[in-house]
């Protein structure tokens, strides 16, 4: 069985050549032929992100046997099958095996790794020997058990608000690759379902035979991934083995579908409940790792792996060392249907913790392996004040069900930091948000069963700084600035003295500012008076303006609010635990979603 196929890069998925293949200057790759040419003395090495092979979890995680490596090649070459391996800061690498090609035209060799030490990585390296020699492609494959491939029947899950593009440029790359191709093993085991919670995409030209999209209220990721759950739980047609939730503006690589298609088939039965994650790469750095699984500590939430660069052969070896993981984020995440029933779906709370939630709930063990990913814009792009409302509102209901240990003064140290923060940059709606969803969560489960959420949503966001265009407003935009902003540093002294002033807030104003509206930090606030929080990816911005009344306002109501919270912190956080089931039950999201079936199917 084909267990991985051998990558090249592609313009429009991923460019970085050394995430593929590592060649020396007597080797070149040609994009428009997707292939590589080899000259006498040049190197091909092959122990990279999407070409090696993560053995150690193969074997760790499935039944299979000997693997072996079937390369489509042309010319001379001499190729070298090895194995590496990072034990603490060194890397071990060890030649398995080393073996000729020569051939006037293009042919298959197959080699086999030998060796019982199955740790680590296995790759390959291609060496010119004569003339000019080509590399097509290959793949992995090895030895399954007769009778032990296990039925996998994929059903994807997106939800969506106004991304007709995104959406229609990745079902164009799934059908391509795997809907409309008869020979793909994954035909007829993979389904889309789309929940359009916009209610904006041109159903009749994207649904078909294995996409169903259906219209759905706007009531968040939650609601969205819920409604696609509740969809394919009904479906008549496809009985899904897996959901693999997916966020609708990611690129992906079709490959990372079938190498968790193929993991799945071969899984041992003490993992039979096993989900497979996908890192979050970058988009605008493309070999730049953003997370591969992740840990919640009760809020401190601990990213495994962030900041690799994919391109080095060190990262990759990293990726393969298993840390302690919780849950893996919905941008890409491939979880057994068995843990999905009509009693055990995801919280309604519209955006921000509902993956994390759910995963706390049903995993048990996550695989990730390098070459299973999606880019997906940086996170630090994107800043959205309505999110003050959700952030602590959502902690207090995953703490609540999965950290009950996590008490009132935790909350409160959390709370009142984040609202001095937030009085630094002058956002005074956002404290207010922030306390409001506070108190929706002291209120308990009837909370979320009683309240509209797409109109709680429509209140929030007019409650908070919405951006606009900065020509629009009344401070111009000026680019230097904006970037000194970021360059911005200080002494201890200075950091001191900025810290005893409450960040300037008892000294004069100096000036207007002009700061990122994602990465700002309170010393780009120092004695500020008026300052426009600028979003470079949209060029949209809003202003906010110094205010010791509105400061000073707000510290005393925080420290009444944290006497009523401390008042009822254990009360409420008891009774949601008690009371959680019955609002993430089918019956209860039907309620919710409004709907009077929860197979209405739009084709």
């Amino acid at each position: 069985m084909i267990i991985q196929h051998l990558l090249m890069p592609k313009s429009g998925v991923c460019g970085q050549q050394d995430m593929f293949s590592r060649l020396n200057k007597r080797a070149y790759f040609s994009d428009e032929h997707q292939t590589l040419t080899i000259y006498p003395h040049g190197v091909a090495w092959f122990d990279t992100y999407f070409n090696s092979l993560s053995i150690g979890k193969w074997k760790k995680y499935t039944d299979i046997g000997t693997v072996s490596l079937t390369l489509r090649l042309k010319g001379q070459l001499e190729i070298s099958l090895y194995r590496k391996e990072k034990i603490h800061a060194v890397i071990a690498e060890t030649e398995l095996l080393t073996a000729s090609f020569q051939s006037e035209r293009e042919e298959e060799i197959t080699l086999t790794f030998p060796g019982s030490d199955e740790k680590g990585m296995y790759f390959f390296r291609l060496e010119g020997v004569k003339g000019e020699s080509k590399f097509y492609g290959g793949w992995y494959s090895a030895e399954i058990p007769e009778g032990s491939l296990r039925d996998v029947d994929l059903a994807i899950d997106i939800c969506t608000f106004k991304r007709e593009a995104f959406i229609q440029r990745n079902l164009e790359i799934l059908h391509r690759a795997f809907l409309d191709d008869e020979n793909n093993p994954l035909h007829g085991h993979l389904h889309v379902f789309i929940s359009d919670n916009g209610k904006t995409l041109d159903i009749p030209a994207l649904a078909g035979e294995s996409v169903q999209i259906v219209p759905n209220k706007n009531v968040g990721g939650a609601g969205g991934f819920t409604r696609g759950l509740i969809e394919i739980m009904h479906c008549p047609t496809y009985q899904a083995s897996h959901v693999l939730f997916m966020d609708d503006d990611v690129v992906i690589e079709p490959e990372a579908l079938y190498r968790t298609y193929a993991m799945l088939r071969c899984r041992k039965e003490k993992y039979i409940d096993a989900f497979i994650g996908g890192a979050m790469l970058r988009m605008d750095q493309p070999n730049i790792q953003v997370e591969a699984g992740a840990a919640w500590y009760a809020g401190d939430l601990m990213s495994r792996n962030g900041g690799l660069d994919l391109n080095s052969v060190d990262a990759c070896l990293y990726n393969e060392v298993e840390e302690y993981v919780e849950f893996n984020a919905w941008w890409y995440c491939c979880t057994p249907m068995t843990v999905v029933n009509e009693n055990n779906l995801p919280l309604p709370i519209f955006i921000r913790g509902d993956d994390l939630e759910y995963g706390l709930r049903n995993m048990r063990h996550l695989i990730l392996l390098n070459g299973i990913c999606v880019w997906h814009e940086p996170f630090e792009n994107k800043y959205s004040s309505f999110l003050s409302y959700y952030i602590l509102r959502n902690l207090l209901y995953d703490n609540a069900l999965h950290c009950p240990g996590y008490t009132k003064w935790q909350f409160l140290r959390r709370l009142c930091g984040t609202v001095v923060r937030e009085l630094f940059y002058y956002r005074y709606k956002n404290v207010d948000l922030i306390f409001r969803g506070v108190e929706d969560f002291l209120k308990g489960v009837d909370f979320l069963k009683e309240t509209d959420g797409e109109e709680l949503h429509r209140q929030i966001m007019a409650a908070g700084y919405k951006a606009v265009p900065a020509e629009e407003l009344d401070m111009p935009f000026e680019n230097g600035p904006y970037e000194n902003s970021m360059r911005e540093e200080e002494n201890k002294v200075h950091k001191l003295f900025r810290f005893l002033t409450f960040n300037g807030l008892f000294l004069p104003a100096k000036d207007d500012r002009i700061v990122s509206m994602a990465q700002c930090r309170p010393l780009n606030f120092y004695r500020a008076k008026r300052v426009m929080q600028y979003d470079v990816a949209s060029g949209k911005a809003f202003m906010t303006e110094k205010s010791i009344t509105a400061t000073l306002g707000w510290l005393v109501k925080t420290a009444f609010k944290s006497l009523h919270i401390a008042m009822q912190f254990d009360g409420a956080k008891e009774r949601f635990r008690a009371n959680a089931a019955d609002i993430i039950s089918e019956q209860a999201w039907c309620t919710y979603l409004g709907l009077e079936r929860s197979n209405e199917y739009v084709q």
